[in-house]
Order: C-alpha cells, then sequence, then structure tokens
C-alpha cells in the first residue's frame, strides 16, 4: 500500500513539473526596415524648436554657435557666446544627415542621398537655398548604411528599436523557445564622428571623425570608397566636380594646409591639394585594420587606432613624422585604453577613450609624450580644442565644455547631458 501511494504522488510531480511553465520579460534591441520615398526629401527639411539631446554625434562650431547631430535626425543650434551658459535656439529636422560643414552662413549637410545648402543667418528658421540630388549611394559610413532604389525611387534605412516583451521559458532553466540577442547598430563607434583646423575665411571647425570640410571654395566629402569634391563659390548651386577613388575602408578627413589626411581602415592617406579640383595623392601610411581618425600639427600626424568592428588591431596612439610628405614614418606607438576622436593644438593632445573617458597629454617629445589628466566620469567620443581656451568634448552622455587652458587641469564649465540615458 505505501508502495502504491509513492508511485502515485510521483506521477503527480511529474505531470505537474512536465506541464509548468515559466515567464521572463525580455528586454533586446532589433533591427526595424523603414521606406522613405525620395520626392519627400524635398520637404523633409525643417525647423523646429529646441529638444533635448538623445543620440549626439558630430559637433561642429561655427562662429558663436554649436553644431551637434542625431544621427539620420537632424542638428541642434547651439549660442555658445557664453561657453560657461549655451542656449539651444533650435533644432533643425534633417533625415539621414550624418555630416555637416559650413561657409559664410551657408551649412551643407547630407540629405540620404542629396547634399544640401542650408541658410543658417537666421538660426532660429533656416532657410533651404540650394540641393544637388543624388550625390550618395548607401550612405557615407558602412556602419550606418541605408540603400537607395532608383527603380522605385525608395531609400531603404534601418533603425535599432527598444523592444519588451514575455516570453514562456521552462521552469527548470532550459530555453525551449527562441534566445533573443542585441542587433543593430554599434552606437560608439559607428554613430559619432575632432580637431579640424579652419582653412578658409568664414569656416568652422569640425572634429576629428569629421567626413565633410571645406576648402577655399571647396566642399570634400569622404565616403566609403571616395572623395567627392564639390564647388560652393556658389552656396545656392553646390555643383560636383570630381570624385577621387580611395580605396575601401575610408573613415575621416582633416585638412591641414594645402593638404588633406585622410584616415582609413588599414592606414592614413595623404592628399596634396594645392589644385583643389583634383587632390592628388601623395603616400600612404599603412598600419593593421583598425578604426582610425587622425590629426596634425606642424610635421606630426597623430593617429588612433582602435578595435572594434573595423579591425582588430592593438588600441594604440600612433605619433608619425609627416616632414617628408611622400614618406611618412612611424616614430613611437602608445597603448591605450578604447581611443576614439582626438585633437591637437599647441603641443596639447585631447584623446577620447569611449568609457574610460577623456586625457590629455603634453606631446612635446615625441618620444615620450605625458599624460596630464584623466578625466573618467563621462565617455568620450570626439573633442575639439577653439582658438579661446574652449574644449569640446562630446559622447554618449552629452556635450561637454571645459576650460583647457591648463591642460594639467581641465575645469568643466557647462555641459548639455542627454535625455533619458
Amino acid at each position: 500500500m505505501k508502495k502504491l501511494l509513492f508511485l502515485v504522488a510521483l506521477a503527480s510531480l511529474c505531470l505537474s513539473s512536465c506541464t509548468d511553465h515559466c515567464r521572463e520579460v525580455r528586454t533586446y534591441k532589433k533591427i526595424k526596415p523603414i521606406s522613405i520615398g525620395y520626392e519627400s526629401l524635398k520637404a523633409s527639411i525643417k525647423t523646429l524648436a529646441p529638444r533635448e539631446l538623445s543620440n549626439p554625434a558630430k559637433i561642429y562650431a561655427y562662429d558663436k554657435y554649436l553644431f551637434i547631430s542625431e544621427a539620420k535626425k537632424g542638428i541642434h543650434i547651439i549660442d555658445n557666446a557664453n561657453p560657461a551658459s549655451p542656449k539651444a535656439i533650435s533644432f533643425i529636422s534633417v533625415p539621414g544627415v550624418l555630416d555637416m560643414a559650413i561657409k559664410d552662413d551657408v551649412l551643407y549637410v547630407d540629405n540620404y542621398t542629396d547634399l544640401v545648402a542650408l541658410s543658417i543667418s537666421n538660426p532660429a528658421d533656416i532657410k533651404e537655398i540650394g540641393r544637388n540630388a543624388l550625390r550618395f549611394n548607401n550612405g557615407l559610413h558602412e556602419g550606418l548604411s541605408w540603400y537607395y532604389d532608383p527603380y522605385n525611387k525608395v531609400i531603404t534605412d534601418y533603425e535599432t528599436v527598444l523592444t519588451t516583451e514575455t516570453v514562456e521559458v521552462s521552469c527548470d532553466g532550459g530555453y525551449p523557445y527562441p534566445i533573443y540577442y542585441r542587433g543593430g547598430v554599434e552606437g560608439d563607434s559607428k554613430a559619432f564622428q575632432s580637431g579640424t583646423t579652419t582653412q578658409a575665411t568664414g569656416t568652422g571647425q569640425g572634429g576629428s571623425m569629421a567626413r565633410f570640410t571645406i576648402y577655399d571654395n571647396y566642399l570634400y566629402a569622404a565616403t566609403q570608397s571616395d572623395l567627392l569634391v564639390f564647388s560652393v563659390k556658389n552656396a545656392a548651386k553646390p555643383d560636383s566636380i570630381t570624385k577621387v577613388n580611395l580605396g575601401w575602408g575610408i573613415e575621416t578627413i582633416f585638412p591641414y594646409g594645402d593638404k588633406l589626411f585622410i584616415g582609413s581602415n588599414t592606414g592614413m592617406h595623404i592628399y596634396d591639394n594645392k589644385n583643389p579640383t583634383k587632390p592628388t595623392r601623395l603616400s600612404l601610411f599603412q598600419h593593421a585594420r583598425a578604426c582610425d581618425p587622425v590629426v596634425v600639427e606642424g610635421d606630426r600626424a597623430y593617429v588612433t587606432l582602435r578595435q572594434g568592428w573595423c579591425g582588430a588591431a592593438p588600441n594604440q596612439l600612433d605619433v608619425i613624422n609627416i616632414s617628408n610628405l611622400s614618406s611618412p614614418s612611424l616614430i613611437k606607438s602608445y597603448t591605450m585604453q578604447n581611443p576614439h576622436g582626438l585633437s591637437v593644438s599647441n603641443k596639447k593632445l585631447m584623446l577620447c577613450e569611449g568609457k574610460f573617458g577623456l586625457k590629455s597629454f603634453d606631446v612635446s617629445i615625441d618620444t615620450d609624450i605625458k599624460m596630464l589628466q584623466h578625466i573618467k566620469d563621462h565617455e568620450a567620443y570626439d573633442v575639439i580644442q577653439l582658438p579661446y581656451n574652449v574644449l569640446l568634448m562630446i559622447g554618449k552622455d552629452g556635450l561637454f565644455q571645459y576650460d583647457n587652458s591648463n591642460a594639467s587641469q581641465l575645469k568643466l564649465l557647462s555641459s548639455i547631458p542627454v535625455k533619458n540615458k
């Protein structure tokens, strides 16, 4: 009898455990395709009321203003006459925007396939004044790509959305249902892009991650494989001039004097720009495959190499001798943690270390550069040193401005934090 009762209880327990289900709430990211009709681009640019930062990408300084992009969404315009108290003026909705450059109160942006000229003489009421259609294909940056179908005239893009679902799982810890995983764009290495020098009267200052720059009356746009040259002499009619093939994996462009320094996955290209309508290559400094922005001061170039989606090279800073532009040579490499954008001015080098913060260096001695300060409070993606001892730093946490008159004691002046970080 006892044996019978034991068997009944065991069968009951087994039946219960075999039919029980547990539930689990899972939050994950997934890629969602979106379609945009080409004709709608012409009506897509609008001046809106200022809004909070959400996903800041690139920064650009012009006159007393700061321009902060939200990748593929638009651009914030900030009155920065007083860096200790920046004031938001407006938000320009620009679908597809990744890059920007300014000359004589005209802001040039990519609007998916098109190069668009916007008058910013009144930052509270931006007006489109010119457009060069169908100049960009599949995005400037491979990590933020989209596709244009010329037959149906439709742009297919992708956005990463946060999704929360309740799913049934086995109560014993097994996974009888699909396991969800994070997918989509890698935020810090593909959305953000410091230290560009002003090359012509009336232009602004961008960052080392920039793909747009202006020299004289010409705008240069670095795509994944080409350098596109536009004449902006007539601001309302940005004309295509030429296309220079650079090879695959192009990431950034940095102008210095009449030279262009172009960062790629595999090295630093140096181009002579004495004839701005037709840049010619002088040399290529090769390195292991890695993410690669570059800045220049005097006869020294500073290149950061970062592990990530674009390569597996060591995380490091390379100091390169460019006194002979036809034969650049490595002086020394310095180990870093996760280097991103950088800026150099008067032998002060500011270097963003991603989630490890911002570092300042004295680079007076090439073979013995010294770290002066390490700010670990915020993620740092890109940085610009302005002429009046103000440092701009952009990152996942927002925009931060520092007094950098003393590179050993950077002092926070103000910040514009990201909403709902």
